[in-house]
């Protein structure tokens, strides 16, 4: 057919055309707030300015309290150059559909969320310390709330709990450093070993993630480390992981205060599978400990496994008893807020983008299992059977829930 003709016939339309059909995108926009944390001597933010830009860059809409980064050391500025809105009302950044927090809310936060918009709240749950109607006031507001701190990746790991806990291990050991030299008035004892000295005795407690930082961290300055644990399989993946050995025992009471006689610092490290601290250094044993040494005892935050061990702050963080430094301060991860921070944001944004990019939060928890694994309130139902159980309340199966909606 002449081409002249063929033209013509396109121009007219009688020609075939091929069928544009619009192929429809998952990719929903979110719209984060970030207010300004209230927890006590909570200094980190959920997101660092680099998080934002790239949210932004993809088309979400994120909103931060003023000052809301500030203790971690991240301006207002710094958050406005990076595509956010700087909100200067508490109450308005609890207009967001997704609430991205660090600490939980408290009752008065609560108050603010708005029942009609479903919104999703992300922050961790710290379950032994919330008042008696915290999760009443959550459902009454018709929020999914997902515990950071029980969201799995695909290896079945707790990411945030690691990177935390990894923060914890290695700042306990410069925080022990701090205290053995004479800047702080202690005994004047570098932490680590050189060539003629003898070098540093470190007794670890416990061998999970924060013990294992901390034996990492004290063999690099050349420290004796022993890690006591009541799980065999624990000390034996400790070891594997450090690629040396160490000393490791179940925790013997005598073994145990026969090491602590001689140690220097001591890193209380120790937690059961409830989440509890096992009280498993006595009165006597730290009595009997030498004349200004150290403990850190990290796992305060769960009531602590040392019985001199008392809450201390940041601003008041050690006291001396039998003449022996305790630093027993909750949440050490924001004594080092930047980081922290940095390792919070490094988690929840590549699930922010993804949640973006499935459809939201009801699709995502159908495809991803740890987010899933993370919910304890789903639309106003509860569905972490522990959290029902602690505060009597009726518990709802997350895939049936999910199923129905």
């Amino acid at each position: 057919m002449d081409s002249e003709i063929i033209r013509q016939l396109a121009k007219s339309g009688l020609l075939p055309q091929e069928e544009m059909l619009e192929v429809k995108t998952r990719d929903s926009k979110l719209f984060i707030g970030i207010p300004k944390e209230t927890g006590f001597q909570e200094k980190r933010v959920a997101l660092v300015p680099e998080s934002v830009g790239l949210l932004v860059n993809n088309g979400h809409r994120v909103m931060i309290e003023s000052k809301a980064g500030d203790k971690a050391g991240f301006s207002d500025n710094d958050y406005s150059e990076a595509g956010a809105q700087i909100i200067f009302e508490t109450k308005e950044v609890y207009q967001a559909n997704v609430i991205m927090k660090v600490s939980p809310p408290t009752l008065e936060e609560i108050e603010m969320f708005d029942a009609l918009k479903k919104q999703l709240l992300i922050s961790s749950l710290q379950l032994k310390i919330q008042p008696k109607d915290f999760v009443q006031k959550l459902t009454s507001k018709k929020v999914t709330a997902i515990a950071y701190d029980y969201v799995q990746d695909q290896d079945g790991v707790y990411p945030i709990i690691r990177s935390m806990s990894e923060i914890a291990g290695t700042t306990s050991m410069l925080i022990a450093a701090e205290y053995l030299s004479n800047t702080n008035e202690g005994p004047g004892i570098m932490l680590g070993g050189i060539a003629g000295v003898k070098s540093v005795e470190v007794v670890i407690i416990g061998a999970g993630g924060v013990a294992e930082s901390a034996a990492r961290a004290a063999l690099g300055l050349g420290a004796t480390v022993k890690v006591f644990d009541d799980q065999i399989y624990k000390l034996r993946r400790l070891v594997n992981a450090l690629g040396q050995r160490v000393f490791t025992s179940i925790i013997q009471p005598k073994l145990l205060a026969k090491s602590l006689k001689h140690a220097d610092v001591v890193i209380g490290a120790l937690r059961s599978k409830d989440g509890s601290a096992p009280c498993v250094v006595t009165d006597e044993m730290v009595s009997a400990m030498k004349f200004g040494s150290v403990i850190v005892d990290v796992s305060i935050d769960n009531g602590g496994c040392i019985e001199t061990s008392e809450v201390t702050s940041h601003d008041n963080p050690t006291f001396k008893k039998y003449g022996v430094i305790h630093y027993c301060v909750p949440n050490i991860a924001s004594r080092v807020s930047k980081t922290a921070s940095y390792a919070l944001s490094n988690a929840f944004t590549p699930l922010l983008l993804e949640m973006g990019r499935v459809g939201g939060i009801e699709k995502m928890c159908r495809t991803n299992l740890g987010v899933r694994h993370g919910i304890y309130i789903y639309r106003g139902c509860v569905t972490n059977r522990v959290l029902a159980e602690s505060f009597n309340m009726p518990y709802k199966d997350i895939d049936l829930l999910i199923a129905a909606f």
